[in-house]
């Protein structure tokens, strides 16, 4: 049987022909009978097995010539209905993806990573809560140290005098608009 021109019905004349492209079976008959028995096979097993061979390359043929004539007939019926090359890329590669992000789920390593990312989160959680209590108790007893409560009275002292001198209208303050006898200082802090 020639399996080179072997037409494979599937309702279309000519549909199982190849190209030349899905022919190649590695099949050197010529090296194959001179390639030496392995030890223990008579010549009879010897030629029942290369004729074994023979059929089953054969049958690969056939059945390359088959898948080729299903994937054109596929391809007239995806055309057909308006499957496009990119819609069915597209379909494709997001059902891959789909698997893929499903097995990566799935795996020890996941989940191991998972579990060790959120430990490690939980715990830097807790040490920044314990640093923000630290911090806040020592700005409370920084509050409460003789210093800050120097500091916060001459703080008190001056707003009232500003505050006292505008509401009462003192003349102890420098005129924002440089009138008056008394100058701007020169050296502003802004």
């Amino acid at each position: 049987m020639d399996s080179a021109g072997q037409d494979i019905n599937l309702n279309s004349p000519n549909k199982g022909l190849l190209s030349d492209s899905m022919t190649d079976v590695p099949v050197d008959t010529a090296v194959a009978a001179q390639t030496p028995a392995v030890e223990g096979l008579s010549e009879a097993e010897e030629e029942e097995l290369r004729a074994e061979l023979a059929k089953v390359e054969e049958e690969i043929v056939t059945l390359r010539q088959v898948l080729a004539a299903k994937e054109r007939h596929c391809g007239e019926l995806k055309r057909k209905l308006g499957l496009s090359v990119p819609a069915l890329c597209y379909m494709k590669t997001s059902e891959k993806l789909g698997e893929w992000n499903e097995k990566v789920t799935q795996s020890d390593l996941y989940k191991k990573t998972q579990e060790t990312l959120s430990q490690a989160g939980q715990k830097t959680s807790a040490a920044l809560s314990t640093m923000g209590s630290a911090i806040s108790r020592k700005l409370g007893d920084m509050r409460n140290s003789a210093t800050f409560k120097s500091f916060e009275d001459r703080v008190g002292t001056i707003k009232s005098k500003v505050v006292g001198g505008i509401e009462n209208g003192s003349d102890n303050l420098p005129s924002p608009t440089g009138s008056g006898d008394k100058p701007l200082p020169d050296h502003t802090p802004f």
